[in-house]
């Protein structure tokens, strides 16, 4: 019997940036305890309301792109996680 605890990520989750593309960016890679991996979602996603704001009040480009990747890789981990937690 397995627990959340004992539940891994599955390592299938990649992300692809830009229409088109045939090469991940990066994946997502297999055996990351599910809990831990929600964790580190949760936290990359408040860094990432923090850089959009400011890069939005600021006009920073950069800041924008950087959360725009930081949210894609919270979404991986945590579409990994759901993947995880129903084997």
């Amino acid at each position: 019997m397995t627990t959340d605890d004992t539940k891994t990520t599955v390592g299938k989750t990649l992300f692809f940036q830009g229409e088109g593309q045939t090469q991940p960016l990066f994946c997502i890679a297999p055996g990351i305890p599910c809990q831990s991996a929600r964790e580190q979602a949760s936290e990359l996603m408040g860094y990432v309301r923090d850089m959009t704001l400011t890069g939005l009040m600021e006009g920073d480009q950069q800041l924008i792109w950087a959360s725009h990747y930081l949210s894609a890789m919270a979404k991986a981990l945590l579409d990994d996680a759901e993947l995880g937690m129903m084997h």
